[in-house]
């Protein structure tokens, strides 16, 4: 087994410790393919990190072995890669890594980081959201296809509300659009957004998709998890691999692929092709920040004329102003008996 490697990546040398190390068992790939993907689709997943505070998803000994979510940046951390300082709920901090190059992929793949979590903000404002990130989260009894058929209804939920969504697969059976929007609304508000959308996504079709955030209430159906947009909640970026035994990756795709392409298309192998074939499909979202007014006025009307308010938040977040209770309803039940 080769000790190490020394890659070139722009004006960097990255080295590759352990290249021969294989990371996913079943399919036999190794660290330096896991490199070799990253640098393949290099423009791609920097563009979706660029600047952004990113939590590590690390494997240092594989798929199969543990795995840990590094937040606070390395020690070692090489001074060309910049971080962020980001606030979590509980009021303490973290400075993140906020990949801007190729290199710093490859610095991170080689600390068996296989995942990147980027927040939705910049380094230079970790407040203010710029993107609004809708998850489409299949239930027991349901799979990829009703994630589809839900991502079109959303195409035409978010076009009404002056939105443009961008969908790529999660690396397993769901679904992520992002909407790149101004960063002028706190996560408050952004997440306020989400939850309009959500609920109007509901109502369109509330037999295949569900709001409901206890799972003994979602039943077989989409769930909408509007808490993705909660601060300290992070979507794996597009082009990130995923730690599955067959290494899928987070592929973005076309709104004209949606009924005709299925996750298992897009692995280690496969995208470095696809990549090269058609480029960064998102490679236009920075240039298309939308308004979120509509959104939030719809969020108004429901409370206006539909007494619908906040939903619950994660456990970890501190309990937040006109939050409903967080007990699981079957458990609420229980104790007013």
């Amino acid at each position: 087994m080769a000790e190490a490697l020394e890659l070139t990546v722009g004006e960097r040398t990255v080295r590759l410790s352990n290249p021969d190390k294989v990371y996913f068992p079943r399919r036999g790939f190794t660290k330096y393919d896991l490199a070799r993907y990253y640098l393949s689709v290099g423009d791609g997943i920097v563009r979706a990190l660029r600047d952004r505070p990113t939590t590590l998803e690390r494997y240092p000994d594989g798929v199969e072995g543990e795995s840990f979510f590094q937040k606070r940046a390395p020690k070692n951390l090489p001074e060309w890669i910049p971080t962020g300082r980001i606030a979590f709920p509980s009021g303490r901090y973290a400075d993140e890594i906020c990949p801007t190059e190729p290199a710093a992929v490859l610095w991170a793949a080689n600390l068996g980081c296989v995942t990147f979590h980027p927040w939705p903000v910049r380094r230079s404002d970790t407040d203010h959201p710029d993107e609004l990130r809708i998850d489409l989260d299949p239930q027991p009894g349901t799979d990829y296809a009703d994630a589809v058929r839900a991502a079109l209804e959303l195409k035409d939920v978010l076009a009404g509300l002056g939105l443009v969504g961008w969908p790529k697969t999660s690396g397993g059976r769901g679904l992520h659009v992002f909407v790149p929007i101004a960063p002028r609304w706190a996560f408050v508000q952004v997440r306020r957004a989400a939850i309009a959308v959500a609920r109007e996504l509901e109502r369109r079709a509330p037999e295949r998709i569900t709001t409901a955030w206890w799972k003994e209430e979602r039943g077989e159906r989409i769930f909408v998890d509007y808490n993705q947009t909660a601060r300290d909640r992070t979507i794996a970026s597009a082009y990130s691999v995923r730690p599955r035994p067959h290494a899928p990756v987070s592929a973005p795709l076309r709104w004209s692929e949606l009924t005709s392409a299925v996750p298992e298309d897009f692995d280690l192998v496969t995208m470095p092709a696809r990549f090269a074939e058609v480029g960064d499909l998102h490679a236009g979202m920075d240039e298309q920040a939308c308004d979120l007014e509509a959104a939030l006025e719809l969020a108004a009307r429901d409370e206006r004329e539909h007494g619908l308010g906040d939903l619950p938040y994660p456990p970890e977040h501190p309990k937040m102003k006109g939050e409903p209770k967080r007990v699981q309803p079957s458990r609420a039940r229980r104790t007013d008996a």
